[in-house]
């Protein structure tokens, strides 16, 4: 709780004290008509501003429900805002629904408010009073009050942004093509140049800004927000990395080093190479299907990020920024240019064959029948007899019956393949 002489510079300091007028225009009317108040509080709960009814105000401080005072869930239980701000969307608690029986004549209808900026909560309008005047539409209105106080706060950011590039445009014009950006002062990119260079929002925590690409930035406090800049520096060598996944066991090798990888972190890296930027989400949909954790595969990829640096594996999306040389694109890039004999030359087996991931089945699937497909196609006796010394081709029989007829008397693998197909045939 509040003392009264600290309310004034709450007020002033918080974020809403600007959207007020607002949503005195937007509800009062309506609460004073009705005999209730309109009340305002932070995003903990404490009530900054409460207006409307004299005679409902009084009732109201009966009852403890006073300007300073905590509403919270836990300090209040069930009640109009403490519950918008747990559950983060706009609620009605009427009558007996509150906890407290000593409001069960009270009717409540809160949204919470939302910064632009950020899009954390940054407090809650409630409407309260009797429920001899409740209103079914009372909800919708202090709903709607809400949107608009954040389209407010909204044009207020943009013309903040206008104004930040206004005055300091000439700070980004001044590096000469060197790469840089302005910032507002909470990180988000209100400039850039060149385009792409930053993701939307940048940490300012530090004076130094480490890029996805591996370089330094220098970052520099402006009067409205920071000027960030890419020093220019000799060209910095992107990392390699190889991945075998079409072996037994997978491997991974970073700048010529071979990195310990776990079955998880192959299947990341793997979802990362085939399908490039991807959210926790949807890493978590491809690993495990409908029941994947996006919570569980950011502590995966925070582990392979320690592992292999960020400037292998850069977040928000998650992506990596190194070369990517991978046996699997390789073989595809050979079968897409019909070149069998490399491509069969480059598949030495199933992608990642002890995975149970969803995507590592189907792209599993989809580049074996491919290959197996090319191959007997191509009638090409050495393609058709490397297919048949991996786990994909070892137990196909038609591929098998080719090679043997293909194969040369003379050719010493005929006997081979010839004692294969027998043992294929008494196995089925």
């Amino acid at each position: 709780m509040f003392a009264p002489d600290e309310l004034p510079g709450l007020r002033e300091r918080h974020p809403l004290h600007q959207s007020l007028p607002l949503l005195r225009e937007t509800l009062l009317g309506f609460a004073e008509e009705a005999g209730h108040i309109m009340i305002v509080a932070d995003a903990q709960g404490h009530v900054l501003w409460c207006e409307g009814s004299r005679q409902t105000r009084g009732h109201a401080e009966d009852v403890g429900l006073a300007e300073g005072t905590l509403w919270s869930e836990g300090a209040a239980g069930t009640n109009g805002m403490g519950t918008a701000l747990a559950v983060n969307c706009p609620v009605t608690v009427h009558s007996a629904e509150h906890l407290v029986r000593t409001y069960h004549h009270w009717t409540c209808a809160a949204s919470p408010i939302r910064d632009p900026d950020s899009g954390t909560t940054i407090g809650v309008v409630d409407l309260s009073g009797p429920i001899s005047t409740v209103h079914p539409s009372m909800v919708a209105l202090v709903s709607a009050s809400a949107r608009l106080a954040e389209s407010e706060m909204l044009a207020r950011m943009h013309a903040q942004d206008e104004e930040l590039r206004a005055r300091n445009m000439r700070h980004l014009i001044a590096l000469r093509g060197e790469p840089g950006a302005l910032l507002s002062p909470t990180g988000r990119v209100v400039a850039v140049e060149p385009y792409g260079l930053l993701p939307a929002r940048v940490d300012v925590s530090s004076d130094r800004v480490l890029l996805d690409d591996g370089r330094e930035a220098v970052l520099e406090p402006l009067s409205e927000g920071y000027l960030l800049r890419v020093p220019r520096q000799r060209h910095v060598r992107r990392s390699v990395l190889s991945l075998s996944f079409l072996l037994p066991e997978p491997k991974v090798v970073l700048d010529g080093r071979e990195v310990p990888i776990s079955s998880r972190h192959a299947e990341i890296l793997c979802a990362l190479t085939l399908h490039g930027r991807l959210s926790a989400d949807q890493l978590a949909l491809r690993l495990y299907g409908e029941r994947g954790n996006p919570t569980t595969v950011r502590a995966e990829l925070h582990r392979l990020r320690a592992q292999l640096g960020a400037g292998v594996l850069a977040t928000r999306p998650y992506r990596l920024t190194a070369d990517v040389e991978a046996d699997f694109l390789a073989t595809r890039a050979a079968l897409k240019a019909g070149d069998v004999p490399l491509a069969a030359s480059r598949y030495r087996g199933s992608l990642l064959r002890r995975s149970e991931a969803p995507f590592v089945l189907a792209e599993r699937d989809d580049l074996a029948t491919a290959m197996r497909n090319a191959v007997l196609s191509r009638g090409d006796a050495n393609a058709l007899w490397t297919f048949t010394q991996t786990d994909s081709g070892e137990h196909d029989t038609e591929a098998m019956e080719q090679l043997v007829r293909l194969l040369p008397p003379d050719d010493v693998r005929l006997a081979v393949a010839t004692a294969r197909l027998r043992r294929l045939g008494q196995d089925d």
